[in-house]
């Protein structure tokens, strides 16, 4: 088990948390940001922080394709939260500006870092995979800067390669497998058939999964590896279908979970198991940070002032960078300094919050860096529920019921 602290689970009532529903009284009590300017302290003289955003360009689809990442992934989140800031920072003094670095074929993100940090940048955002961002934040300790991952869900960047100068604004693949976890247990979806995709990355989920069910007391009944091919990619039927078919015959389970982080296989499998049963995990049911159908808790306005800037819907990337951005700028409110030592110091104290449409003002664990939220339950038109569930309970908040907690945290900061 990943966990070691109490917890409780209230099912008696047997409810059903929709997106409307409190998460908990302690988890759902927001700090909403107002516009006032703050109340204590003199103004700051005025200054330019400058963040940068690292990223890997979406390539273009070689033909048509219907889902095809926009070509400004994370970045128009990244350009939001700027905008954002500097509304703020009308009251501080303090303005900001973004760098917007694509880096294109075998550029390295290491150096690209290193020259901006030259130029006297001291905060990155960085939508890329673990290793990248692990580079990176080595390669700026010396610097003073403070990155933010927001692209990379590796549990072993909040475990054995944390580091002190890295803050994580996606939850981690364990959180999200919780979440789930959490709705399957207040379902009574006891029994899991786990099929698991070729990848290193599908193979993390699916170990994400298992700890999950083994957190939660769920049982996976059965396991198997996809073999079928990218069947989801195919343009029309194959020959394959009815050997897929056959692949979920004979089988005890109430939910099947396709780890499938590469988008090959699993929007295949609904619809098409011979028994009737749900599909979660990277496709069907999926745990995310945002989606278009968030209307609470503010969310409804956010959608609409970035559809206004970017003429197009908000995908979880753009969330997870423009937190990264307004977490900057929500310290420098607070603390009234743009020093990179003192807002990295600030953002794991009590004091930090940032209000980011999710019924609760989010803050960052000191254990590990990583920025507790509600996670998102959700199907491709509707939401489904938000977790942590009604009835999972911490001592310090129901927010630490998901992922990994700090009895249990491989992290020794550095």
């Amino acid at each position: 088990m990943r966990s070691s602290a109490p917890l409780l689970l209230a099912l008696a009532a047997g409810f059903i948390a929709g997106p409307g529903i409190p998460i908990s009284a302690q988890a759902q009590e927001p700090k909403a940001a107002t516009g006032e300017p703050p109340a204590a302290g003199a103004p700051a003289p005025a200054s330019e922080t400058r963040v940068a955003i690292l990223y890997r360009p979406v390539p273009a689809p070689s033909s048509y394709d219907a889902e095809a990442e926009p070509e400004d992934l994370g970045v128009a989140g990244a350009r939001m939260a700027v905008k954002d800031n500097n509304t703020t920072g009308r009251f501080t003094k303090q303005t900001y500006a973004l760098d917007e670095v694509a880096l294109d074929g075998e550029r390295s993100a290491v150096e690209a870092a290193k020259e901006l940090a030259d130029k006297g940048v001291r905060f990155f955002a960085l939508a890329l995979p673990a290793d990248e961002v692990l580079a990176v934040a080595d390669a700026l300790k010396g610097t003073g800067a403070v990155v933010f991952n927001a692209g990379a869900p590796d549990d072993r960047l909040r475990g054995a390669d944390c580091r002190a100068n890295l803050f994580h604004v996606l939850p981690s693949r364990a959180m999200q497998t919780d979440a789930l976890a959490q709705y399957m247990t207040l379902m009574r979806w006891r029994k899991i058939f786990l099929i698991v995709g070729p990848s290193e990355r599908d193979k993390a989920y699916a170990e994400a999964m298992k700890n999950s069910a083994r957190k939660f007391g769920l049982k996976i009944t059965a396991e198997k590896p996809w073999t079928f091919g990218p069947l989801a990619r195919a343009r029309g039927d194959t020959p394959t279908r009815a050997e897929a078919m056959v692949f979920t015959r004979g089988l005890d389970y109430d939910m099947a979970v396709v780890a499938d982080e590469e988008g090959d296989w699993g929007e295949y499998v609904p619809y098409r198991t011979v028994d009737p049963r749900p599909v979660a995990g990277t496709q069907g049911l999926i745990a995310t940070t945002w989606h278009p159908t968030l209307e609470t808790w503010g969310a409804a306005q956010a959608q609409n002032r970035f559809r206004r800037l970017a003429g197009r819907l908000m995908k979880p990337l753009d969330y997870q960078v423009w937190s990264a951005v307004r977490s900057v700028g929500e310290a420098a409110t607070q603390t009234r300094s743009t020093d990179p030592a003192v807002i990295a110091a600030h953002l794991v104290t009590p004091e930090f919050s940032l209000p980011a449409y999710k019924g609760v003002s989010l803050t960052y664990r000191p254990w590990d860096h990583q920025l507790r939220q509600p996670i998102i339950v959700v199907q491709p038109k509707a939401m489904v529920s938000v977790a942590p569930e009604q009835g999972f309970i911490h001592q310090r908040t129901p927010l630490d019921t998901l992922g990994a907690d700090e009895p249990e945290t491989a992290c020794k900061l550095k």
